[in-house]
């Protein structure tokens, strides 16, 4: 068997990225190797990165997000060719698991499984990239979507869904969204479309509180005016129903369950890159009997979920295109476009690297 040479950025080691040259990864019968056409980065990547949160790495092809074109499929692919474009989500399960068959498909395989590009496979910034269970993980790019929001529909409009899902938030709930970076961003459009009643977007930066509001926000509640617990609190007049912790830390528990009444829940769709242990307040949890839930997930991949969350775009409901602040071209664009997520510049919402014909 022959094979081909590719180039990829990857992270070398903790702290230290670079450009690799690797083998085409190998086409399995039920998978698919694709190349990118739009990828983006995430700052779960800089997490991974410079702070060694998933452990070290070496020499691996970072990235999850990306719109593909198919290059090679197995034999046993069914619903997809070369040259089709496709949506990928970022968390590709392996469908036939005894966890996908419980309902945990993410979990496939072990804890957070279902997360493999640049966690224990290469990832989506090199020229080719391997995909399995292609029929199961893949959805055809509609006619004339947008490429800034196809890619978005990769992690950031799914994640920021799920924590609207985990929070189980209904019609009139009074809802509390905590960071809205890309992943807030669209956990507030989700509680928006869910029928939330009074939406608390916490953050600071102007333009992300600009498209908060855009997206359905009815108040901003910034950090830098105090602490956000008091805020929410005498706006609310108490307790909120629902929080949804898309950014903060270990600590931001705490602030969660002082402004949570009992029977709420929170929803963590948050990576945390740094600490030991959640921060739970005695009191303010009953003492562990005040039935405050909360539950914290990793987002469902799937060609099922794609397509749907891809209709909430085709019809106009979400517009996470909006979110794109910064557009690069081609490969010399990777590396700028981490960079600029790692630095963080006032500016950004998320950037784009898009690969033209």
């Amino acid at each position: 068997m022959r094979f081909y040479k590719m180039k990829g950025y990857a992270m070398m080691k903790i702290g230290q990225t670079g450009w690799v040259e690797k083998e085409r990864p190998a086409c399995g019968p039920c998978d698919a190797i694709c190349k990118p056409v739009a990828l983006a980065p995430c700052t779960s990547d800089i997490h991974t990165v410079w702070s060694g949160a998933i452990g070290d790495r070496h020499e691996m092809i970072l990235g999850h997000e990306a719109v593909g074109e198919v290059v090679e499929v197995g034999s046993e692919v069914k619903d997809f060719k070369p040259g089709d474009r496709v949506l990928i989500a970022a968390i590709t399960p392996d469908w036939n698991s005894l966890e996908a068959q419980g309902g945990y498909a993410m979990h496939s395989g072990g804890m957070l499984s279902g997360w493999k590009f640049s966690n224990f496979k290469d990832g989506v910034f090199g020229e080719y990239f391997h995909v399995n269970d292609a029929d199961g993980n893949l959805a055809h790019l509609p006619e004339g979507m947008d490429l800034a929001a196809a890619c978005m529909l990769a992690d950031m409009v799914p994640t920021g869904f799920h924590g609207v899902e985990l929070a189980d938030v209904q019609f009139g709930d009074n809802v509390v969204v905590i960071g809205i970076g890309p992943v807030g961003l669209m956990a507030v459009a989700a509680a928006a479309i869910r029928g939330a009643a009074n939406i608390y977007a916490v953050g600071s930066r102007k333009n992300c509180v600009e498209l908060a509001k855009e997206y359905g926000a009815t108040h901003i509640i910034n950090y830098r005016n105090g602490d956000i617990v008091d805020q929410i609190l005498e706006l609310n007049g108490g307790p909120v129903d629902k929080i949804i912790i898309a950014g903060g830390d270990v600590d931001t528990f705490d602030q969660a369950i002082r402004m949570l009444k009992p029977g709420g829940r929170i929803g963590n769709v948050n990576y945390l890159g740094s600490g030991d242990y959640l921060k739970i307040p005695r009191v303010e949890w009953g003492a562990g009997m005040g039935h405050k839930t909360i539950v914290g997930g990793l987002m469902p991949g799937g060609r099922l979920r794609s397509e749907k969350l891809a209709r909430l775009i085709t019809a106009g409901r979400i517009h996470p295109e909006k979110m794109i602040t910064h557009v690069f071209h081609g490969w010399d664009g990777v590396k700028e476009a981490l960079m600029l997520m790692k630095d963080k510049p006032a500016d950004l919402i998320k950037p784009l690297v898009i690969f033209d014909k």
